[in-house]
């Protein structure tokens, strides 16, 4: 398996932010309940329960309670998971502009999930972040 890029210089520029669509809600739930792989984007067992990333008409129609409505950023630059900079980097551009974020890093990506209001803003940080 290729192992991703580790030079944040090279990650900075080549980040090529994609906004994913739909909205994203972060669930939590006490027991496994019967979710397919259709439902869930990411699962996390947590001691107090397992947290579910899905889209917002999964969670709904599931009766699922959520605080906030997301977007889903992605990442297209394959980093690898030994990098260091990368969060630090984009999360502290995001916050400068006041903008919040949950990061999940993949083998291959990393995707930011911000509040649907700050999708936009979200991405034109991300893009002048890489150039």
């Amino acid at each position: 398996m290729k192992t991703g890029e580790t030079n944040l210089s090279a990650i900075l520029k080549s980040l090529s932010p994609v906004l994913n669509q739909g909205s994203y809600v972060f669930c939590s739930v006490v027991s496994d309940r019967a979710m397919t792989d259709n439902d869930v984007i990411c699962m996390f067992r947590e001691e107090e329960g397992t947290t579910l990333i899905m889209k917002k008409e999964r969670a709904d129609a599931a009766g699922l309670q959520y605080s906030v409505v997301m977007s889903w950023i992605t990442l297209n630059i394959h980093s690898s998971l030994e990098a260091y900079g990368l969060t630090a980097a984009f999360s502290n551009a995001l916050a400068e502009a006041n903008v919040s974020c949950n990061v999940v890093a993949g083998v291959y990506h990393d995707h930011i999930f911000v509040p649907r209001n700050d999708a936009d803003k979200a991405m034109t940080v991300l893009k002048k972040l890489s150039s």
